[in-house]
């Protein structure tokens, strides 16, 4: 099965229903890095506007979506989001305390740009919030992930990797 009919197939086991021309409409990212089944993501956007934004998100097996923070802008504070993991299991790192053993699988070669080692890990029915311009990635486990995001609005290009190559 290619690439994006497995994500589809993923959106569609977890249980959320998207509509035919919603399907249409995931965006894949690879973050530039020409590496997508490693190191990229996959959302759907229900909404983003200036107060709020709501996307769901799908990683597959091991994908990892590198380490950012999201940057106070012009008035704006930064985004500050909360994840609830629908399906799967979700890898999640913040700043702040370091988990002496981590759970997940930093890409190769990669290693220098994951400096966020406080773990969160979050089953179906967990959430967490992080709070705005915090440093984090996060990793799905070996069946992958199903995420809802609910933010604060969403502004892509403004987001600030720790990867100085990726681009969004």
């Amino acid at each position: 099965m290619d690439y994006k009919k497995r994500v589809q197939q993923m959106f569609l086991d977890s249980g959320v229903v998207l509509k035919e021309t919603e399907l249409e409409r995931i965006e894949y990212t690879d973050f530039g890095l020409g590496a997508i089944e490693t190191e990229g993501l996959n959302l759907f956007v229900y909404e983003n506007n200036e107060r709020y934004c709501g996307k769901e998100l799908v990683l597959l097996p091991y994908q990892t979506c590198p380490e950012h923070r999201h940057p106070p802008r012009d008035e704006n504070e930064g985004k500050k989001e909360t994840f609830r993991c629908r399906k799967g299991l979700v890898y999640l790192y913040v700043e702040g305390k370091e988990t002496k053993k981590l759970s997940c699988i930093i890409p190769k070669g990669q290693e220098r740009y994951y400096t966020a080692k406080k773990e969160i890990i979050l089953h179906a029915g967990d959430q967490y919030t992080i709070e705005q311009n915090i440093k984090h990635w996060f990793q799905a486990g070996a069946t992958g992930a199903v995420i809802t995001e609910f933010s604060s609005s969403s502004d892509d290009p403004s987001d600030s990797f720790t990867n100085p190559a990726i681009y969004r």
